[in-house]
C-alpha cells in the first residue's frame, strides 16, 4: 500500500507568528511529500512494498544496501512526528508526571530546556533534538539531518500534551 501524506494537526495557519503558513506549506506539503514520494517509488514492487512505515524503518535499519529506503522512511517518520509536537497556543512547561520526570531527571525546566537546546544547536546541519524515555528516565539526545528556532519551539509551540500522552503509553 502506498504511504501517503498525513493531513497536518491543524490548519496551515495556526502556528503563526511563530512558524508561518508559508514556511508549513513549504516543509509540510513539498518537503515531507518529497520523502513519501521517495519511500513509495523506493518500495514499488519489492517485499517492502505492503509494510507499515514502521517495519519499512525496522527492517531497514543499518543495512547499508536500503539505506535510501531507510533514510526517506525515517524522515517521513520525524516529521510526522514533528507535526504532532508543536500546537497552536502550545508552549511553555509541562504538567503532572512529565513535569515531574522532567524535574527529577534535569534538575528544573529551565537545565531540561538549556539542555534541550544546547542539543539541538550543537547538531550538524539540519538535525534533531529528542526528549526520550529510556530505561525509566528521560534523557535528551539528537540525531543528524535545526536553528535558532528552538526558543520559540519551547516557548510558544510545544505540544506537552502530546508528549505527556506518549509518556503515559510508554
Amino acid at each position: 500500500m502506498p504511504h501517503t501524506l498525513p493531513d497536518l494537526p491543524y490548519d496551515i495557519s495556526a502556528l503563526e507568528p511563530h512558524i508561518s503558513a508559508q514556511t508549513l506549506t513549504f516543509h509540510h506539503g513539498k518537503h515531507h511529500q518529497a520523502y513519501v514520494t521517495n519511500l513509495n517509488n523506493l518500495t514499488q514492487n519489492t517485499e517492502l512494498a505492503d509494510k507499515s512505515l514502521e517495519e519499512i524503518i525496522h527492517a531497514t535499519a543499518k543495512n547499508p544496501e536500503k539505506i535510501g529506503i531507510f533514510n526517506n522512511a525515517a524522515q517521513v517518520w520525524n516529521h510526522t512526528f514533528f507535526w504532532n509536537c508543536m500546537k497552536p497556543q502550545g508552549g511553555g512547561q509541562p504538567m503532572g508526571d512529565l513535569k515531574a520526570m522532567i524535574e527529577k531527571g534535569f534538575g528544573s525546566y529551565e537545565a531540561f530546556a538549556a539542555e534541550f537546546k544546547q542539543a539541538a544547536l550543537t547538531q550538524f546541519g539540519s538535525g534533531w533534538a529528542w526528549l526520550v524515555l529510556e530505561k525509566g528516565n528521560l534523557r535528551i539526545m539528537k540525531t543528524a539531518n535545526a536553528p535558532d528556532y528552538v526558543d520559540t519551539f519551547l516557548a510558544h509551540l510545544v505540544n506537552w500534551d502530546f508528549a505527556a500522552s506518549l509518556l503515559n503509553a510508554a
